[in-house]
């Protein structure tokens, strides 16, 4: 009989919690995304094992199709310009900028076919959605080991040739909220130039309109993506990596700027 108070004191409470406290929303919000996430991933599993058999980039169509209603049930609404910069054949690299597991929202909305991601190793063991992102193909890297992260991305070189696959990569190495980019690390750079394939950079606007970590805010808003041109790696070598990495960086924190300021005249700034 407790038990049964208990919930309704709960039912009464929560949209009474859901009015009153940013924070509550907050961590409702993270925590209903995590869970729906991992369950989609159960449903999923399946789908992928009755498709592909087992590991394979064409279940990435699976995830890709899955996922694009979840924006909606956080209120996000996401705009994309540059579309016709995807429309390059063949094996390439997409980088974009990293700020939170939102981030997947974004990338599921543009996601070319035969197109998967690289991963930290840690993504692997996260129960059900660790499964279905081996099953899709996703390159699992380990951030901590610099001479086994060179291995993997060499072999992802050619398998991308190989299989004629494109590869997503966070350049950043990190999640960054802090209103601007990061340095870039040089791995993406090393390579699209090994495997001599384009770079297709994809700037995600700040999400500091809706989502504040530290402040623990979390409201709808609006996420622009902005693909720009491509950029070829034909007839460079590892010695370009290096201005290869800073022009990237460049453009898309120009871009990031623009596309960001736009946003907060749209939204408004988030109030904390």
């Amino acid at each position: 009989m407790d038990v049964v108070w208990m919930m309704l004191l709960l039912l009464l409470l929560f949209p009474l919690l859901m009015w009153t406290s940013s924070t509550f929303v907050f961590y409702f919000k993270k925590f209903f995304y995590v869970a729906w996430m991992m369950f989609l991933a159960i449903l999923g599993i399946p789908l992928c094992l009755l498709k592909s058999g087992g590991r394979d980039v064409e279940n990435m169509r699976i995830i890709r199709f899955m996922v694009r209603h979840v924006k909606y049930l956080f209120g996000l609404r996401i705009e994309v310009s540059g579309w016709e910069h995807l429309q390059t054949e063949g094996p390439y690299v997409i980088i974009s900028n990293h700020q939170s597991s939102l981030d997947v929202l974004g990338m599921m909305e543009i996601l070319p076919d035969r197109c998967t991601t690289i991963a930290k190793k840690e993504l692997v063991y996260a129960g059900t959605v660790g499964l279905i992102c081996w099953l899709s193909g996703i390159v699992f890297i380990n951030r901590k080991k610099t001479s086994d992260a060179k291995s993997v991305m060499a072999d992802a070189a050619k398998t991308m040739l190989d299989e004629q696959i494109r590869l997503w990569v966070f350049p950043e190495g990190t999640r960054n909220q802090n209103g601007d980019l990061l340095p870039f690390k040089k791995g993406a750079f090393h390579l699209a130039v090994q495997a001599q394939v384009p770079i297709v950079p994809v700037v995600f606007s700040s999400y500091s309109n809706f989502y504040l970590r530290k402040e623990k805010q979390f409201k709808s808003g609006i996420i622009r993506l902005k693909i720009l041109p491509k950029i070829e790696t034909k007839g460079l070598t590892s010695e370009d990596v290096s201005s290869l990495s800073e022009q990237s960086h460049s453009l898309m924190r120009t871009a990031f700027l623009e596309i960001s300021d736009s946003v907060t005249q749209s939204n408004g700034p988030l109030k904390h």
